[in-house]
This record gives C-alpha cells, sequence and structure tokens, in this order.
C-alpha cells in the first residue's frame, strides 16, 4: 500500500487496522508489524511518520472511542424528560453496558504498565468528564432537588474519580469481593448526597467487565 496522500486517512487507516488487532489479539500480543501487515503494504517509515510507538497509537484509538462516548453522554446531559440524579444514573449505566465495552476490556492493555494512556484517562475524568458533562448535571440536581450538595465541582470529581479510576478493572486487578466491597463504599457515599443511583445489575456488570478482563491476560 502506498503512503496516502491525505495524511488524516493515513492516520485513519492505521488506527482502524490497529483497533481490529487490538481487539482480535489484544494490545500485549499485537506488535508494529502486524499492524504493518494488517494494512497490507504501508511502511514502518509511514507509521512511524504519524505515531512514535505502539503506545501512541493506542492513545489515539482510545481518544478516538472517548470522542463517540462523550456525544452519547451529551445525548443524556440534553434530555429534559430527566431530573438531575436521573441523568447521572443514566450515565453510570450507560457508560459500562454499551456492548463494545467486553471487546474493549478483552484487548485492553495493563494500564499500569502503560502510563501514557493512564495519565490520559486522569487527565480526561478531571478536565474533561467531571466539569463538562457531571458537574452540569449536579448542578441542575441542586436546582431541581435531587441531589443534595454544597460543593458540586468536588462531587463531579469523585464520582468519576472513583468509577473511572478506583473502580476501573483495567488499573486495580481486584476480586470480585474487592469490586463489591468498592462499590458498596461508593453506593454509601454517593447516598450521602440523596443520590440512590447504584444497584445490583450496575454492580454485576462490573465484575463481569472484571472477568473479561482478566481472562484476556
Amino acid at each position: 500500500m502506498a503512503r496516502n496522500k491525505h495524511p488524516e486517512e493515513t492516520v485513519d487507516l492505521i488506527l482502524d487496522a490497529s483497533f481490529r488487532l487490538f481487539m482480535n489479539k489484544g494490545y500485549e500480543h499485537t506488535s508494529i508489524q502486524d499492524i504493518i501487515n494488517r494494512l497490507g503494504g504501508l511502511s514502518k517509515g509511514a507509521i512511524y511518520h504519524h505515531f512514535k510507538s505502539k503506545e501512541d497509537i493506542l492513545l489515539a484509538v482510545t481518544n478516538r472511542m472517548t470522542e463517540e462516548s462523550n456525544r452519547i453522554l451529551a445525548a443524556i446531559c440534553n434530555r429534559s424528560d430527566l431530573n438531575g440524579k436521573e441523568k447521572l444514573k443514566a450515565i453510570l449505566k450507560e457508560s459500562v453496558f454499551q456492548p463494545e465495552q467486553d471487546d474493549l476490556f478483552a484487548a485492553a492493555p495493563d494500564l499500569n504498565k502503560n502510563p501514557k494512556l493512564l495519565v490520559s484517562i486522569l487527565q480526561d475524568t478531571v478536565n474533561e468528564l467531571a466539569p463538562n458533562y457531571i458537574l452540569p448535571i449536579v448542578r441542575q440536581g441542586i436546582s431541581d432537588g435531587s441531589i443534595q450538595t454544597d460543593y458540586p465541582e468536588e462531587l463531579a470529581e469523585i464520582v468519576m474519580l472513583v468509577a473511572n479510576v478506583w473502580m476501573n478493572p483495567m488499573i486495580y486487578q481486584d476480586t470480585a469481593e474487592k469490586i463489591y466491597r468498592k462499590f458498596m463504599v461508593f453506593q454509601q457515599i454517593l447516598l450521602a448526597f440523596g443520590l440512590d443511583i447504584l444497584d445490583k445489575d450496575l454492580l454485576g456488570r462490573i465484575q463481569e467487565l472484571a472477568t473479561i478482563y482478566q481472562k484476556s491476560k
């Protein structure tokens, strides 16, 4: 395959091929040479022209998936038929029950061995998700009476840090029992703000994703 004259198309080709390989073989078992072979002749130099490493490719793949997730979050935020608490519950459920999450967890790397991706998740959680999606919902909940807090910014951050980091099976390789204990603590924290938004279905799904991830390693 000759190098595409349009750089953005070449990047898309690389990301599409890499994503399929990560899904099929797992990130840890995919090499740059595998990506080259999948592309059918694109040179190693062409890949390194756009990406410095396999980890950078993974970061770009993840960012592209995050954009789609953010569109789903925005749609929930914009719903007029839900109060603040209901929107927050819908977001938590949507984030784990999307069918593609199974493939993502099966292919995901050990984040502790991929610091760039781990930092990216932390930055996205604190700088993007909490202030731009969760905080407006918390403020709506305060206005409509469904959420009780004098600290909306901090509540938005703690919800996302617990959900995206502390309970993330790709960061903490917890047992089912440990996940249950963390879930119960998270539930107690949320109940203090009037947020009875966690249930057994959500717990079961988190444990299921953790099992998928652990079996892939």
